[in-house]
């Protein structure tokens, strides 16, 4: 059991962490993209910033995550052939008998594979649940309709609350998929800066919102059933009969969104914007305007005509699932089974939902004059997709070796047998999934390439020791949004530190990291915490969820 002490001291060795950060002097001058960003840094004496530094230079030298998919699968041929004359012990629950290693690299397997790979990678689930759910998001996001929605929440904001409404935008933008990172966290500074006060507050607060809290969310997001197309084909390495709901997180998520939101206005207003003040005042010279771009007539008609078009939607779909003879019920008349047609209607509805008012708010600005214009926005919207397919392809490739070699259940198996000697009590090995996912999330930031490499190896073995695939997804968000804001390496951390030179010029890497830091180590310790306390009072994960496996 001395084991478990290490999650018992590891927040307290973060925490001195922030102490270091927050008696350090950041004097770095400001960076526009992460090369720069990274020779500067190089400056401080910081023994917090050589290990960033440390951290960004290991990461830089990772292959792009298409490729390391591909080196990934061709490591488990090699294994494959290798391992596939050994005789283990281990008994695959699918069968019943010992587990045996197949060769991919024989001439069977081999032609089979290459015969199958169209088929591979179009019937990857992810692959139709992201496209198919982001032509409706790329409908309203080139209509305008987020743009203006995100401003009028702003706008109707008190100053008093504007903290707590920055971060909830931020955290509806996980709709929107990107939007949040381009639009949200520049008018977080924009708002703050128009009520007077300090602007790189406003940017850290939207950025905890978007990107720390990117896995809390009151409303259903294409992530949802993008965690889930990695979840399913996980849990089928030992039990081929699994199925995992795509909003098999939903009401966890839905609640940890008051946690996130509760954090972070407490942080940024009591730690972050009082420090921010007193080290970092706003330059004399600030190139941005304190005031929001004004929307017009036009564009609020527009927004009220979509916002009651998806309203009377909602209500319609509701009045529909309300009789006992719904055509969305399953044959025993319930709407959360993995069978009823209304889980399976998760992606085309989310995908409705934000296609319909779109277009009505499109027409109504004059942005979609006919129907040209509505397909130049999907189109649009999948030219953005485009290294995602190229990803999938790989990945969708790695995955269907993963599983046919056996290696993923043998490696289920042999971690469960390691857990079970350990003997932790569930909760420490949760923790330990959050923690650990934290960590690869500072050298792989892709949420939905992470997934596709840990899900293979966590899920199983979770599962063999008792621990349900959705409470082991559940832990995997906690741990990749809680260090999401302190990584060098996420996409959008340097367009993060732009944003707040247009108020403070001296920003980079290390200032920004420094400010996050209090946000990243709150998170992961009092979610951590949350989803034990939440496990413990028995609430449900989400639709058609359990905490165990085999489910009660």
């Amino acid at each position: 059991m001395k084991r478990g002490r290490g999650f018992i001291l590891a927040p307290l060795f973060i925490w001195l962490v922030v102490l270091t950060f927050t008696r350090s002097s950041h004097k770095i001058e400001g960076v526009s993209n992460m090369s720069s960003a990274k020779s500067e840094t190089n400056h401080d004496a910081g023994w917090v910033n050589k290990w960033l530094n440390g951290i960004e230079t290991v990461g830089n030298k990772l292959p792009d995550p298409s490729m390391l998919f591909l080196i990934s699968m061709v490591v488990v041929w090699v294994l494959s052939a290798l391992m596939s004359g050994m005789t283990f012990t281990d008994i695959d629950p699918r069968s019943g008998e010992p587990i045996q290693v197949l060769n991919l690299l024989s001439g069977t397997a081999f032609t089979t594979f290459l015969s199958q790979m169209v088929t591979i990678f179009t019937s990857f689930a992810p692959l139709g649940v992201v496209l198919v759910a982001m032509l409706g998001v790329g409908v309203a996001d080139e209509a305008g309709y987020f743009n203006t929605s995100i401003k009028i929440m702003l706008g109707w904001t008190p100053k008093a609350l504007m903290t707590p409404m920055v971060i909830l935008v931020g955290l509806l933008s996980h709709s929107a998929i990107d939007a949040g990172y381009v639009l949200v966290i520049p008018l977080g500074g924009i708002t703050f800066y128009a009520v007077g006060r300090h602007p790189v507050a406003g940017i850290a607060a939207a950025f905890a919102g978007v990107s720390g809290g990117f896995s809390a969310n009151p409303v259903p997001s294409a992530l949802d059933p993008l965690l889930q197309g990695f979840t399913q084909p996980a849990a089928q390495i030992i039990d081929a009969a699994v199925q995992v709901n795509p909003l098999g997180n939903y009401f966890f998520t839905s609640i940890s969104s008051i946690l996130i939101i509760a954090l972070g206005w407490f942080i940024t207003d009591k730690i972050v914007e009082p420090r921010l003040n007193r080290t970092s005042p706003v330059d004399a010279d600030s190139e941005s305007s304190p005031d929001m771009d004004t929307i017009g007539a036009v564009e609020r008609k527009a927004f009220w005509w979509a916002t009651l078009v998806m309203i009377a939607g909602l209500v319609v779909l509701t009045l529909t699932l309300l009789p006992a003879s719904s055509p969305f019920r399953d044959v025993n008349g319930s709407l959360n089974s993995f069978s009823a047609p209304i889980m399976q209607s998760i992606v085309p509805l989310i995908f409705l939902l934000f296609l319909i008012p779109g277009v009505v708010f499109g027409y109504v600005v004059g942005k979609f004059k006919n129907s040209k214009d509505m397909v130049d926005a999907m189109t649009k919207a999948m030219n953005g997709m485009s290294y995602y397919i190229v990803m999938a392809f790989f990945c969708s490739l790695f995955v269907y070796a993963f599983g046919q070699s056996n290696i993923g259940a043998l490696l289920a198996l042999k971690g469960a047998a390691l857990l079970k000697a350990l003997a932790f009590p569930g909760g420490v090995t949760i923790v330990g999934i959050i923690f650990l996912t934290a960590f690869v999330n500072l050298f792989v930031g892709s949420a939905s390439a992470k997934w596709a490499l840990l899900a293979p190896i966590f899920v199983p073995m979770l599962m063999q020791v008792g621990l349900s695939p959705e409470l082991t997804q559940a832990a995997y968000r906690v741990g990749d949004s809680s260090s999401n804001i302190i990584t060098p390496l996420m996409p959008y951390f340097p367009l993060v530190v732009v944003y707040c030179q247009r108020y403070v010029k001296r920003t980079g890497i290390g200032t920004l990291t420094s400010i996050m830091l209090p946000y990243s180590i709150t998170f992961i310790v009092i979610w951590s915490i949350f989803l034990l306390l939440y496990w413990a009072t028995g609430m449900p994960l989400g639709l058609g969820a359990s905490y165990v496996y085999p489910p009660m």
